[in-house]
Protein backbone atom coordinates (compact mmCIF):
# COMPACT_ATOMS: atom_id res chain seq x y z
CA UNK A 1 0.00 0.00 0.00
CA UNK A 2 1.32 3.56 -0.86
CA UNK A 3 -0.14 7.29 -0.07
CA UNK A 4 -2.24 8.61 -3.17
CA UNK A 5 -2.91 11.61 -1.91
CA UNK A 6 -2.42 14.26 1.21
CA UNK A 7 -4.96 17.04 2.10
CA UNK A 8 -5.17 19.50 4.28
CA UNK A 9 -8.13 21.56 5.37
CA UNK A 10 -7.03 25.18 6.11
CA UNK A 11 -10.77 26.10 7.19
CA UNK A 12 -12.80 23.06 8.80
CA UNK A 13 -16.09 22.91 6.94
CA UNK A 14 -14.58 24.13 3.72
CA UNK A 15 -13.16 22.21 0.69
CA UNK A 16 -9.22 21.39 1.26
CA UNK A 17 -6.02 21.84 -0.96
CA UNK A 18 -4.22 18.28 -2.28
CA UNK A 19 -0.21 18.39 -1.06
CA UNK A 20 2.31 16.21 -2.74
CA UNK A 21 4.38 16.55 0.66
CA UNK A 22 4.56 17.81 3.85
CA UNK A 23 5.74 17.59 7.08
CA UNK A 24 3.55 16.24 9.45
CA UNK A 25 3.94 17.47 13.08
CA UNK A 26 2.90 15.94 16.42
CA UNK A 27 -0.11 18.48 16.22
CA UNK A 28 -0.64 16.89 12.84
CA UNK A 29 -0.51 18.38 9.29
CA UNK A 30 0.77 22.12 9.76
CA UNK A 31 -2.64 24.57 8.57
CA UNK A 32 -5.36 22.43 9.01
CA UNK A 33 -8.11 23.39 10.31
CA UNK A 34 -6.22 26.73 11.71
CA UNK A 35 -9.09 28.36 11.19
CA UNK A 36 -13.06 27.68 11.89
CA UNK A 37 -16.18 29.37 11.11
CA UNK A 38 -18.49 30.91 14.00
CA UNK A 39 -21.90 32.10 14.29
CA UNK A 40 -24.32 33.01 16.96
CA UNK A 41 -24.96 29.08 17.60
CA UNK A 42 -21.11 27.98 17.60
CA UNK A 43 -18.58 26.31 15.18
CA UNK A 44 -20.42 26.15 11.82
CA UNK A 45 -19.57 23.11 8.93
CA UNK A 46 -21.76 21.83 5.96
CA UNK A 47 -23.65 19.93 8.52
CA UNK A 48 -25.21 23.52 8.50
CA UNK A 49 -24.58 24.96 5.89
CA UNK A 50 -23.98 22.88 3.00
CA UNK A 51 -22.11 25.28 0.50
CA UNK A 52 -19.65 25.75 2.97
CA UNK A 53 -18.08 22.56 1.05
CA UNK A 54 -17.51 24.20 -1.99
CA UNK A 55 -15.58 27.38 -1.05
CA UNK A 56 -11.97 26.65 -1.28
CA UNK A 57 -9.06 27.30 1.45
CA UNK A 58 -5.88 26.63 0.97
CA UNK A 59 -2.46 28.21 2.39
CA UNK A 60 0.00 30.70 0.20
CA UNK A 61 3.65 30.39 0.29
CA UNK A 62 3.82 32.15 3.79
CA UNK A 63 1.70 29.92 5.41
CA UNK A 64 -1.33 32.28 5.15
CA UNK A 65 -4.50 30.84 5.08
CA UNK A 66 -6.67 31.88 2.10
CA UNK A 67 -10.71 31.87 1.72
CA UNK A 68 -11.45 32.35 -2.45
CA UNK A 69 -7.98 33.25 -3.02
CA UNK A 70 -8.11 36.20 -0.48
CA UNK A 71 -6.13 36.56 2.92
CA UNK A 72 -8.36 35.19 5.78
CA UNK A 73 -8.46 38.56 7.19
CA UNK A 74 -9.95 40.91 4.06
CA UNK A 75 -12.87 42.39 3.29
CA UNK A 76 -13.29 40.15 0.29
CA UNK A 77 -12.70 36.45 2.56
CA UNK A 78 -15.16 37.92 5.06
CA UNK A 79 -17.56 38.24 2.31
CA UNK A 80 -17.35 34.85 0.83
CA UNK A 81 -17.46 33.38 4.66
CA UNK A 82 -20.75 35.26 4.99
CA UNK A 83 -22.46 34.18 1.15
CA UNK A 84 -21.89 30.39 2.19
CA UNK A 85 -22.22 30.27 6.07
CA UNK A 86 -24.68 33.08 6.81
CA UNK A 87 -24.57 36.81 7.62
CA UNK A 88 -23.59 36.04 11.05
CA UNK A 89 -20.48 33.82 10.15
CA UNK A 90 -17.11 34.97 10.78
CA UNK A 91 -13.21 33.39 10.73
CA UNK A 92 -11.35 32.77 13.85
CA UNK A 93 -8.41 30.77 15.18
CA UNK A 94 -9.23 27.73 17.57
CA UNK A 95 -7.32 27.66 20.89
CA UNK A 96 -4.65 25.60 20.83
CA UNK A 97 -4.24 26.15 17.02
CA UNK A 98 -6.43 23.54 15.01
CA UNK A 99 -9.99 22.47 15.30
CA UNK A 100 -9.60 18.86 14.69
CA UNK A 101 -12.47 16.37 15.56
CA UNK A 102 -11.25 13.00 17.50
CA UNK A 103 -7.72 13.03 16.11
CA UNK A 104 -5.23 14.75 14.07
CA UNK A 105 -5.13 12.48 11.04
CA UNK A 106 -7.79 11.32 9.44
CA UNK A 107 -6.18 8.01 7.59
CA UNK A 108 -8.63 6.44 4.68
CA UNK A 109 -7.84 3.53 2.38
CA UNK A 110 -9.43 3.31 -1.13
CA UNK A 111 -10.35 -0.31 -0.15
CA UNK A 112 -13.01 1.44 1.79
CA UNK A 113 -14.09 4.22 -0.81
CA UNK A 114 -14.27 0.96 -3.24
CA UNK A 115 -16.49 -0.71 -1.67
CA UNK A 116 -18.93 1.82 -1.77
CA UNK A 117 -17.85 3.53 -5.44
CA UNK A 118 -18.54 7.26 -4.05
CA UNK A 119 -15.46 10.05 -4.87
CA UNK A 120 -13.32 9.99 -2.09
CA UNK A 121 -13.31 14.14 -1.19
CA UNK A 122 -16.78 13.16 0.16
CA UNK A 123 -15.03 11.18 3.18
CA UNK A 124 -12.36 14.31 3.74
CA UNK A 125 -9.17 12.74 4.47
CA UNK A 126 -5.92 13.63 5.47
CA UNK A 127 -3.88 10.75 4.24
CA UNK A 128 -5.21 8.59 1.53
CA UNK A 129 -3.84 5.18 0.42
CA UNK A 130 -3.87 2.69 -2.59
CA UNK A 131 -3.90 -0.59 -2.42
CA UNK A 132 -5.75 -1.92 0.00
CA UNK A 133 -7.78 -5.13 -0.04
CA UNK A 134 -10.86 -3.31 1.62
CA UNK A 135 -11.40 -1.42 4.30
CA UNK A 136 -8.16 -2.82 6.42
CA UNK A 137 -7.77 0.21 8.42
CA UNK A 138 -10.90 -0.11 10.26
CA UNK A 139 -8.61 -3.37 11.49
CA UNK A 140 -5.47 -1.38 12.58
CA UNK A 141 -7.87 -0.08 15.95
CA UNK A 142 -4.38 -0.17 18.59
CA UNK A 143 -1.66 -0.91 15.63
CA UNK A 144 1.03 1.57 14.84
CA UNK A 145 1.12 2.45 10.85
CA UNK A 146 4.11 3.82 9.52
CA UNK A 147 4.45 6.41 6.37
CA UNK A 148 7.53 7.36 5.31
CA UNK A 149 8.92 9.18 8.29
CA UNK A 150 5.90 9.42 9.96
CA UNK A 151 4.64 7.20 12.25
CA UNK A 152 0.55 6.97 13.31
CA UNK A 153 -1.33 5.35 16.01
CA UNK A 154 -4.76 4.61 14.62
CA UNK A 155 -7.17 5.73 17.67
CA UNK A 156 -10.49 4.91 16.69
CA UNK A 157 -12.83 4.45 13.42
CA UNK A 158 -14.61 7.70 11.66
CA UNK A 159 -18.38 7.50 12.16
CA UNK A 160 -19.52 9.16 9.16
CA UNK A 161 -22.06 12.34 9.23
CA UNK A 162 -24.39 13.48 6.74
CA UNK A 163 -21.22 15.75 5.54
CA UNK A 164 -20.21 12.57 2.95
CA UNK A 165 -23.62 13.11 1.41
CA UNK A 166 -22.83 16.57 -0.18
CA UNK A 167 -21.09 16.21 -3.97
CA UNK A 168 -17.71 18.50 -3.25
CA UNK A 169 -18.11 19.64 -7.28
CA UNK A 170 -22.28 20.63 -7.44
CA UNK A 171 -22.86 20.77 -3.64
CA UNK A 172 -26.08 18.64 -4.64
CA UNK A 173 -27.27 15.91 -1.56
CA UNK A 174 -27.44 12.25 -1.94
CA UNK A 175 -28.51 10.49 0.97
CA UNK A 176 -27.73 7.14 0.02
CA UNK A 177 -23.91 7.73 0.67
CA UNK A 178 -24.64 8.11 4.26
CA UNK A 179 -27.31 5.28 4.07
CA UNK A 180 -25.14 2.87 2.47
CA UNK A 181 -21.98 3.96 4.56
CA UNK A 182 -24.50 2.79 7.71
CA UNK A 183 -25.75 -0.34 6.01
CA UNK A 184 -22.58 -1.56 4.19
CA UNK A 185 -19.63 -0.59 6.75
CA UNK A 186 -21.98 0.31 10.22
CA UNK A 187 -21.42 3.97 9.41
CA UNK A 188 -17.45 3.95 9.97
CA UNK A 189 -15.42 4.66 7.02
CA UNK A 190 -11.37 6.12 7.97
CA UNK A 191 -9.95 6.11 10.77
CA UNK A 192 -8.75 8.69 13.81
CA UNK A 193 -5.45 9.03 14.06
CA UNK A 194 -2.69 10.54 16.58
CA UNK A 195 0.93 11.78 15.76
CA UNK A 196 3.51 9.21 17.56
CA UNK A 197 6.61 10.55 15.32
CA UNK A 198 6.64 13.28 13.39
CA UNK A 199 7.95 13.06 9.89
CA UNK A 200 7.84 13.99 6.17
CA UNK A 201 5.27 12.14 3.97
CA UNK A 202 5.04 12.47 0.44
CA UNK A 203 3.14 10.95 -2.47
CA UNK A 204 4.15 7.36 -3.12
CA UNK A 205 5.69 6.34 0.34
CA UNK A 206 4.70 2.71 1.75
CA UNK A 207 2.45 2.09 4.19
CA UNK A 208 4.02 -0.55 6.54
CA UNK A 209 1.99 -2.11 9.74
CA UNK A 210 3.55 -1.88 12.35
Amino acid sequence: MRVAELWRYPVKGLRGESLDRVEVAAEGIPGDRCLRVLDERGIVTGRRKQRMIGLAATLNGDGEPLVGGHPWRSAEAAAAIRSVAGTGARLSRPFGGHEHDAAHILLLSDGSVNQLGYDLRRFRPNIYIAGADGPVELGWIGRRVRIGELVLRVDEPCERCVITTIDPDTIEVDLDVLKRTNAELDGNMGTYCSVVEPGRIALGDTVELL
